[in-house]
């Protein structure tokens, strides 16, 4: 692969679509972002936000993590009480915890109370019936 440089006509340089991986397209400013929404089926004007961290785990006995991203480990405080850890910290505590669990034992009085701890962590107390209780499936985002 080689760059010819001709004084009259400028540079010619090989064909970069048969690089494999690379399409030829300039992937800067407005064409990149495009691509992005493109590749995520996004439409319309509205800005795109990702995910900072996410978590899917148990925390029945002992807690156990099943799924996770940018989540290092689970801290077990007691009865309905967790810290969830990032493996790489956010820039701030400005963001928004996005949290779901499946019922514990029934529809009434469940509830979820989440915060940033700092900004390599946030907390978690899970109620039932005005009571902690702790939570075999717990779902949780992070957007920061």
């Amino acid at each position: 692969m080689s760059i010819i440089l001709n004084g009259t006509t400028g540079i010619t340089t090989p064909d970069i679509d048969s690089i494999a991986g690379f399409d030829g397209e300039d992937l800067t400013g407005d064409v990149a972002a495009a691509r992005i929404t493109g590749a995520l089926n996004a439409t319309g004007s509205a800005p795109l936000y990702a995910c900072r961290a996410w978590v899917n785990f148990n925390g029945t006995g002992t807690v156990a993590i099943r799924a996770s991203g940018n989540v290092s480990s689970i801290t077990d405080n007691g009865t309905g009480d967790y810290t969830v850890n990032f493996a790489t910290a956010m820039q701030d505590t400005n963001g928004a915890i996005m949290n779901g669990k499946a019922n514990q034992v029934s529809n009434a009085g469940n509830a979820t109370g989440v915060s940033f701890s700092s900004t390599s962590s946030f907390s978690i107390v899970n109620y039932e019936n005005g009571s902690k209780v702790d939570g075999a499936n717990l779902y949780f985002a992070v957007f920061s």
